[in-house]
């Protein structure tokens, strides 16, 4: 009877094991079921990535041709305004003289030089004096503010996406200070890890990371990535919210219009300064306008959308990617901005080389 007790103990106990045994594993595989279920949007199936639902789509009718292309280019006849770029001179001595005050240099197109407290950012750092693989793609009409040794000490690196004129591989290659946090969208970190960077982070969208007293997000934009013929949209493309001492500065990718930024608008606005693209939209006669880049109205209208006070205008008046003359997007940009809510000195510019203080921005 002892013996007979004893084993309908163990047996209840093995019983009770195997059914919590089995409990644990059905618990985990329903978990691993609705996880795999919960897959963001905009990453795809085939490991590939997409813009935010809702974004504007291409018209399958509406083809791109290069030979159309380059022949309308040809037509383009164009003067630089002899007020558009500081003299190189002039542009160092201008940040020697703010010091240790916080300040943001226009460089040329997306490339600018923000200082923070304790950190300087350089943003899409594009030195070369084309936009392409080796002396392929457009060339810049307008030089860079500084020379690419002469840049201040950088602490940290923001990259946007993976185009050319934005993921310029000879600047990555010869980037004076390897030591500087990189923060790219994800899988854009191999570029900078066989380039000597030691301290690359790739972000997802909605990721934030702190570097020093700033917070960083990575947040969606309306774009696409391609640097050849076989990666289209094979890595991810996105715009940074920098918080800093209770401001945000928001810095977009390449990005056209779409719902999503009423969407972060709510969830992230007010902003204090968008840097927001103008230029590159017009691919008329093949088609009005690209859907991957704001017209200037519709920049204000993303920075409207953000709850932005300010917005600044940047890629343009630097290298010739699209149809337009490159000196209309900041004649429309200053000349709607009412129409979207921003006074007259709301909608800024910058003349490429300029530094501004920041407490003169906000």
């Amino acid at each position: 009877m002892i013996l007979k007790y004893f084993l309908n103990k163990e047996l209840i106990k093995i019983r009770y094991i195997k059914s919590i045994s089995f409990l644990i594993l059905l618990l985990s595989s329903l978990f691993f079921v609705e996880s795999a279920d919960i897959i963001p949007f905009h990453h795809t199936e085939n490991d590939m990535f997409r813009n935010p639902k809702g974004s504007p789509e291409l018209n399958p009718d509406k083809k791109f041709s290069y030979s159309t292309f380059y022949k309308e280019k040809r037509k383009i006849k164009f003067n630089i305004p002899k007020n558009h770029v500081i003299d190189r001179n002039e542009v160092l001595g201008n940040i020697k003289q703010l010091g240790s005050d916080d300040y943001i240099t226009w460089v040329g197109h997306a490339t600018f030089i923000i200082k923070l407290g304790k950190t300087t950012i350089i943003t899409d750092p594009y030195f070369s004096k084309n936009a392409g693989p080796f002396i392929f793609g457009p060339k810049r009409y307008v030089e860079p503010a500084i020379e690419l040794n002469n840049l201040p000490k950088i602490d940290l690196y923001l990259l946007t996406h993976n185009h050319y004129d934005h993921l310029d591989y000879k600047t990555v290659k010869n980037f004076p200070y390897k030591n500087s946090k990189v923060l790219t969208p994800l899988k854009l970190g191999k570029y900078f890890v066989k380039n000597g960077f030691n301290d690359v982070e790739e972000m997802d969208w909605y990721e934030k990371v702190k570097v020093n007293d700033l917070s960083i997000t990575l947040l969606p934009a309306i774009h696409w990535s391609k640097r050849t013929l076989t990666d289209t949209n094979k890595t991810l493309w996105g715009s940074f919210l920098i918080e800093y001492k209770g401001k945000k500065l928001f810095f977009a990718c390449d990005t056209g219009y779409g719902n999503i930024y009423e969407e972060l608008g709510e969830k992230f606005g007010p902003i204090d300064l968008t840097f927001i693209n103008i230029g590159a939209y017009d691919f008329r006669p093949m088609f009005e306008k690209s859907i991957y880049h704001a017209t200037p109205e519709e920049a204000l209208n993303i920075g409207k959308d953000l709850k932005s006070k300010k917005v600044l205008g940047i890629h343009w008046g630097t290298v010739l990617l699209s149809l337009e003359d490159p000196f209309e997007p900041p004649i429309r940009f200053k000349n709607a901005a009412q129409e979207y809510g921003f006074g007259k000195n709301d909608a800024v510019l910058f003349k490429i080389g300029e530094s501004r203080l920041l407490s003169d921005l906000l």
